[in-house]
């Protein structure tokens, strides 16, 4: 049966979403921010696993799923909360 509704991610990858998308947003980076930087947060994160792998399949999912794109190499929140 085809269904509309977005399908979500594992836990771990949205926390990683709520990571990523704050330091986009509320930081100075309106051109969004290197996926090298993204890795980086997130492994930095005490609320994201510090495996580097998980790091970059998160932000490929993010990407995959449209959470997140990538212009000129940097990542941007799609639908950013106002």
């Amino acid at each position: 049966m085809f269904s509309d509704e977005p399908r979500s991610l594992p836990d771990w990858i949205e926390r990683g979403y709520d990571i990523l998308s704050a330091e986009i947003t509320e930081g100075d980076h309106d051109g969004g921010i290197p996926r090298s930087r993204a890795r980086d947060e997130l492994i930095a994160h005490e609320d994201f696993p510090d495996n580097p792998d998980d790091a970059d399949y998160a932000i490929d999912q993010l990407l995959n799923s449209g959470w997140l794109y990538e212009v000129a190499g940097k990542l941007r929140v799609t639908i950013p909360e106002e």
